[in-house]
Protein backbone atom coordinates (compact mmCIF):
# COMPACT_ATOMS: atom_id res chain seq x y z
CA UNK A 1 0.00 0.00 0.00
CA UNK A 2 1.29 3.44 -0.89
CA UNK A 3 2.00 5.89 1.89
CA UNK A 4 -0.15 9.00 2.05
CA UNK A 5 2.02 12.11 1.83
CA UNK A 6 1.54 15.86 1.63
CA UNK A 7 0.53 16.48 -1.99
CA UNK A 8 3.33 18.94 -2.79
CA UNK A 9 6.03 16.25 -2.68
CA UNK A 10 4.70 13.75 -5.22
CA UNK A 11 6.75 15.12 -8.14
CA UNK A 12 9.48 12.45 -7.95
CA UNK A 13 11.65 10.32 -5.65
CA UNK A 14 13.97 13.22 -4.75
CA UNK A 15 11.04 15.27 -3.48
CA UNK A 16 9.45 12.29 -1.68
CA UNK A 17 12.74 11.44 0.06
CA UNK A 18 13.18 15.06 1.19
CA UNK A 19 9.60 15.09 2.50
CA UNK A 20 9.86 11.72 4.22
CA UNK A 21 13.27 12.14 5.87
CA UNK A 22 13.95 15.87 6.35
CA UNK A 23 11.07 18.31 5.93
CA UNK A 24 9.44 19.19 9.21
CA UNK A 25 11.93 17.30 11.39
CA UNK A 26 13.23 19.56 14.19
CA UNK A 27 16.78 20.78 13.55
CA UNK A 28 18.75 22.21 16.44
CA UNK A 29 22.34 22.15 15.17
CA UNK A 30 23.69 25.42 13.83
CA UNK A 31 25.40 23.83 10.82
CA UNK A 32 22.17 22.39 9.39
CA UNK A 33 20.19 25.51 10.28
CA UNK A 34 22.72 27.60 8.35
CA UNK A 35 22.58 25.22 5.36
CA UNK A 36 18.81 25.68 5.19
CA UNK A 37 19.13 29.47 5.58
CA UNK A 38 21.46 29.52 2.58
CA UNK A 39 19.26 27.24 0.48
CA UNK A 40 16.06 29.07 1.44
CA UNK A 41 17.62 32.46 0.64
CA UNK A 42 18.53 31.20 -2.83
CA UNK A 43 14.99 29.88 -3.24
CA UNK A 44 13.50 33.39 -3.04
CA UNK A 45 11.56 33.82 -6.29
CA UNK A 46 12.21 30.21 -7.36
CA UNK A 47 10.77 26.79 -6.56
CA UNK A 48 12.15 24.68 -3.72
CA UNK A 49 12.45 21.82 -6.20
CA UNK A 50 14.93 23.86 -8.27
CA UNK A 51 17.09 24.36 -5.17
CA UNK A 52 16.74 20.76 -4.01
CA UNK A 53 18.02 19.47 -7.37
CA UNK A 54 21.10 21.70 -7.00
CA UNK A 55 21.63 21.06 -3.28
CA UNK A 56 24.79 18.96 -3.70
CA UNK A 57 26.23 21.56 -6.06
CA UNK A 58 25.54 24.27 -3.48
CA UNK A 59 27.18 22.15 -0.81
CA UNK A 60 30.32 21.78 -2.88
CA UNK A 61 30.41 25.40 -4.05
CA UNK A 62 29.88 26.78 -0.54
CA UNK A 63 32.42 24.64 1.34
CA UNK A 64 29.86 22.30 2.91
CA UNK A 65 27.96 25.38 4.15
CA UNK A 66 30.77 26.19 6.60
CA UNK A 67 29.73 29.66 7.75
CA UNK A 68 33.23 30.36 9.12
CA UNK A 69 34.72 29.86 5.64
CA UNK A 70 31.87 31.61 3.85
CA UNK A 71 32.16 34.70 6.08
CA UNK A 72 35.76 35.06 4.86
CA UNK A 73 34.97 34.79 1.14
CA UNK A 74 36.71 37.38 -0.99
CA UNK A 75 35.29 39.26 -3.97
CA UNK A 76 37.28 36.82 -6.14
CA UNK A 77 35.50 33.86 -4.54
CA UNK A 78 32.13 35.53 -5.14
CA UNK A 79 33.10 36.02 -8.78
CA UNK A 80 34.13 32.36 -9.01
CA UNK A 81 30.70 31.38 -7.67
CA UNK A 82 29.08 33.56 -10.35
CA UNK A 83 30.69 31.28 -12.94
CA UNK A 84 29.41 28.05 -11.31
CA UNK A 85 26.54 26.73 -13.46
CA UNK A 86 25.71 24.17 -10.76
CA UNK A 87 24.20 26.80 -8.46
CA UNK A 88 21.89 29.79 -8.86
CA UNK A 89 24.19 32.49 -10.23
CA UNK A 90 22.68 35.53 -8.61
CA UNK A 91 25.29 38.02 -7.45
CA UNK A 92 23.05 39.62 -4.81
CA UNK A 93 22.19 36.23 -3.30
CA UNK A 94 25.85 35.15 -3.32
CA UNK A 95 26.93 38.37 -1.61
CA UNK A 96 24.00 38.04 0.83
CA UNK A 97 25.21 34.54 1.74
CA UNK A 98 28.63 35.92 2.66
CA UNK A 99 27.07 38.73 4.67
CA UNK A 100 24.54 36.36 6.30
CA UNK A 101 27.38 34.07 7.42
CA UNK A 102 28.91 37.01 9.28
CA UNK A 103 25.55 37.97 10.82
CA UNK A 104 24.97 34.29 11.75
CA UNK A 105 28.19 34.30 13.77
CA UNK A 106 27.20 37.62 15.40
CA UNK A 107 23.98 35.96 16.60
CA UNK A 108 25.94 32.93 17.85
CA UNK A 109 28.17 35.26 19.84
CA UNK A 110 25.15 37.00 21.37
CA UNK A 111 23.03 33.90 22.15
CA UNK A 112 25.61 31.10 22.43
CA UNK A 113 24.11 29.32 19.42
CA UNK A 114 22.01 30.45 16.49
CA UNK A 115 19.65 27.60 17.37
CA UNK A 116 18.82 29.17 20.76
CA UNK A 117 18.04 32.44 19.01
CA UNK A 118 15.84 31.10 16.23
CA UNK A 119 13.99 28.52 18.33
CA UNK A 120 13.14 31.21 20.90
CA UNK A 121 10.57 32.52 18.41
CA UNK A 122 8.52 29.31 18.90
CA UNK A 123 9.22 28.80 22.59
CA UNK A 124 11.90 26.17 21.92
CA UNK A 125 9.56 23.51 20.55
CA UNK A 126 7.72 22.87 17.28
CA UNK A 127 4.31 24.34 16.59
CA UNK A 128 2.10 21.44 15.52
CA UNK A 129 -0.45 22.68 13.04
CA UNK A 130 -3.38 20.43 12.17
CA UNK A 131 -4.04 21.24 8.53
CA UNK A 132 -6.07 18.80 6.44
CA UNK A 133 -5.59 20.46 3.04
CA UNK A 134 -2.60 22.14 1.37
CA UNK A 135 -4.61 25.30 0.78
CA UNK A 136 -4.83 25.78 4.58
CA UNK A 137 -1.05 26.02 4.97
CA UNK A 138 -0.03 29.68 5.21
CA UNK A 139 2.85 31.32 3.34
CA UNK A 140 3.62 33.52 6.37
CA UNK A 141 2.53 33.85 9.99
CA UNK A 142 2.88 36.48 12.71
CA UNK A 143 5.89 34.52 13.98
CA UNK A 144 7.62 34.41 10.58
CA UNK A 145 6.87 38.13 10.22
CA UNK A 146 8.50 38.86 13.60
CA UNK A 147 11.49 36.61 12.91
CA UNK A 148 12.06 38.08 9.43
CA UNK A 149 11.83 41.59 10.87
CA UNK A 150 14.37 40.74 13.57
CA UNK A 151 16.73 39.08 11.07
CA UNK A 152 16.52 42.16 8.84
CA UNK A 153 17.27 44.41 11.82
CA UNK A 154 20.36 42.25 12.44
CA UNK A 155 21.50 42.75 8.83
CA UNK A 156 20.38 39.48 7.21
CA UNK A 157 19.33 39.63 3.55
CA UNK A 158 16.95 37.59 1.35
CA UNK A 159 15.14 36.29 4.42
CA UNK A 160 11.70 37.87 4.22
CA UNK A 161 8.67 36.40 5.97
CA UNK A 162 7.77 33.90 3.20
CA UNK A 163 11.33 32.57 3.02
CA UNK A 164 11.52 32.47 6.83
CA UNK A 165 8.26 30.51 7.07
CA UNK A 166 9.57 28.00 4.52
CA UNK A 167 12.71 27.73 6.68
CA UNK A 168 10.57 27.15 9.77
CA UNK A 169 8.76 24.35 7.96
CA UNK A 170 11.96 22.78 6.63
CA UNK A 171 13.67 22.77 10.02
CA UNK A 172 10.66 21.57 11.99
CA UNK A 173 9.97 24.78 13.89
CA UNK A 174 6.45 24.23 12.59
CA UNK A 175 4.98 20.87 11.67
CA UNK A 176 2.87 21.48 8.57
CA UNK A 177 2.58 17.84 7.50
CA UNK A 178 -1.09 17.34 6.72
CA UNK A 179 -3.16 15.41 9.26
CA UNK A 180 -3.34 12.29 7.05
CA UNK A 181 0.37 12.32 6.08
CA UNK A 182 2.26 9.22 7.25
CA UNK A 183 5.22 11.33 8.41
CA UNK A 184 3.09 13.48 10.72
CA UNK A 185 3.18 11.16 13.72
CA UNK A 186 6.68 9.74 13.26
Amino acid sequence: MDKIRCGWCEKDDLYRAYHDHEWGKPVYDDETIFEFLVLESFQAGLSWYTILKKRENFKEAFDDFDYNKIAAYSDEKAEELMQDAGIIRNRLKILATVSNAKRFMDVQEEFGTFSKYIWSFVGGKPINNQFTELKQVPATTEISDALAKDLKKRGFKFLGSTVVYAHMQATGMVNDHLANCWVRNQ
